[in-house]
C-alpha cells in the first residue's frame, strides 16, 4: 500500500521526536551546562522578540478567518479595525505603565501587522485564505494556547537558571512534578517560534517562482529553530522543552492540514 507524501512526513517527525525525546531524556542536564550562556545576546533578543512575529500572524489570522464568513469584501476588515484597535490600547497602556517595553511592543506588532495585511489584501475576499488562516487559529489555540499552557501547569519542571547549586531540583522531563510554580516543560516561545508552519503547507500546489518557494521555508524553519536555540542557551528552558513544542507545532500542522486541505 503506497503511503502519501504526508504521511510520510507525520511518520519521520514522529521517529525522529521519539529519539531526540529518549536522548535528551539522558543528556537533558549535560546540554545546558554545556550551552547556556545566561549573558547571551542572541538568546535575550529570542527573549525578548521570540514570541512577537507569532502574534502578529495570530492576529492576521484570526481577523481573516473571521471575517472570511462575511461576504461583503469592505465589511470583512472590520475585525481588522477591532485588532487594530486593541493594539492601540496596548501602546497606550504601556506609555502609561512607565513605558513598559513588552507592552508597547506587542501593541506595535498587531497595529502594523494588521494594518499592513489589510492594506495588502484590501481588495481581495478573505475567504479565498480561510483554509490556510484556519489551519494557523487551529495550531495558535490547540498549541501556544492550551496545551503548552496546560502542561506547563501540571508539570512543574525547574527551569535550568532556577537550579540550586549542584542542580539537586532538576528533573528529567519524563518526570512531571505537579504544581509547583515552575513552568519550563514545554516552551511556550519555542510554540510560538513555529506558528508560522502552516505557511510550508499552504506552498504546496501552488505555482510561484523559484527563488520565493526556496526562500520562504528558509526563514520559517531559520525563525523557529532560532527561537527554540535561543530558549536553551539563555537558560530557559531544556532541550527537551523545546523539542516538545517543536513536535506538537509540527503534528498538529500536519494532522490538521489533511483534515482542511485534503
Amino acid at each position: 500500500m503506497k503511503i502519501s507524501k504526508i504521511n510520510l512526513l507525520l511518520i519521520y517527525v514522529i521517529l525522529v521526536w521519539i529519539l531526540l525525546a529518549f536522548l535528551f531524556g539522558i543528556y537533558d542536564l549535560q546540554i545546558s551546562i554545556a550551552f547556556v550562556d545566561e549573558t547571551s545576546v542572541w538568546g535575550e533578543f529570542g527573549a525578548a522578540y521570540g514570541e512577537i512575529p507569532g502574534y502578529g500572524l495570530i492576529a492576521v489570522a484570526f481577523a481573516t478567518y473571521l471575517g472570511g464568513y462575511i461576504k461583503n469584501i469592505k465589511k470583512q476588515k472590520i475585525l481588522s479595525y477591532i485588532g487594530i484597535g486593541v493594539g492601540i490600547i496596548y501602546i497606550i497602556v504601556g506609555v502609561l505603565d512607565h513605558l513598559n517595553a513588552g507592552n508597547i511592543t506587542l501593541g506595535s506588532t498587531l497595529v502594523l501587522s494588521l494594518a499592513i495585511y489589510t492594506a495588502i489584501t484590501w481588495k481581495k475576499n478573505w475567504k479565498d485564505f480561510r483554509k490556510l488562516s484556519g489551519l494557523i487559529s487551529i495550531l495558535a489555540l490547540l498549541n501556544p494556547l492550551l496545551l503548552v499552557q496546560f502542561i506547563k501547569l501540571f508539570w512543574g519542571r525547574v527551569r535550568f537558571r532556577d537550579l540550586l547549586p549542584g542542580y539537586v531540583d532538576f528533573t528529567p522531563w519524563f518526570l512531571p512534578q505537579g504544581i509547583t510554580g515552575n513552568d519550563s516543560f514545554p516552551s511556550g516561545h519555542t510554540a510560538m517560534g513555529w506558528m508560522f508552519l502552516p505557511i510550508l503547507f499552504s506552498l504546496k500546489g501552488r505555482k510561484i517562482n523559484v527563488p520565493t518557494k526556496i526562500l520562504i521555508p528558509i526563514l520559517i524553519l531559520s525563525w523557529g529553530l532560532f527561537v527554540a536555540l535561543s530558549r536553551v542557551v539563555i537558560g530557559a528552558h531544556y532541550a527537551s522543552d523545546v523539542l516538545f513544542s517543536s513536535g506538537f507545532a509540527a503534528i498538529i500542522s500536519i494532522l490538521f492540514y489533511k483534515i482542511i486541505y485534503k
